[in-house]
């Protein structure tokens, strides 16, 4: 049995409001692949663009894999996000919209053994916003304590 690998954005849902989540595919080389597996990414600083007609992730970092020799690869370089035609479109149409932007949520690896990353059409959150989800998140543990 392999272990579950699953990398999460924890600032995603602090910093921003998901409007709308969709999984893409990712385009990736042996030694990130291999990387991924190891558990070694990070999706904290990374974010989605659109290059023409294609969706790509920009500044996720995967390690350079420990037993890769020259053939490793860029940790931080841009990775083509695989989606439907049907699906960019509607998310290049939002992301024009003032406001909007495409963030990384979740990494994980499918039961098939591909990686693949959650991605979510989002709206950034004011410094209030954040204060009412903290509290909201502080009253809620208190309720799970009570219990």
């Amino acid at each position: 049995m392999e272990k579950q690998v699953t990398i999460k954005n924890k600032r995603a849902s602090h910093e921003f409001f998901l409007v709308q989540e969709f999984v893409a595919g990712i385009q990736l080389t042996g030694t990130e692949i291999k990387s991924i597996r190891d558990g070694k990414a990070s999706l904290v600083d990374g974010y989605c663009t659109f290059t023409g007609n294609e969706l790509f992730i920009r500044n996720m970092h995967i390690a350079e894999y420990s037993m890769g020799t020259h053939y490793n690869h860029e940790p931080k370089r841009d990775r083509k996000l695989l989606l439907t035609k049907r699906e960019l479109k509607k998310l290049a149409i939002k992301a024009k919209e003032r406001g909007f932007t495409i963030i990384p949520v979740v990494l994980f690896i499918n039961e098939k053994g591909f990686a693949k990353l959650t991605i979510a059409l989002a709206r950034g959150k004011h410094a209030y916003d954040k204060r009412e989800t903290l509290k909201q998140k502080d009253m809620q543990r208190e309720i799970d304590k009570s219990r």
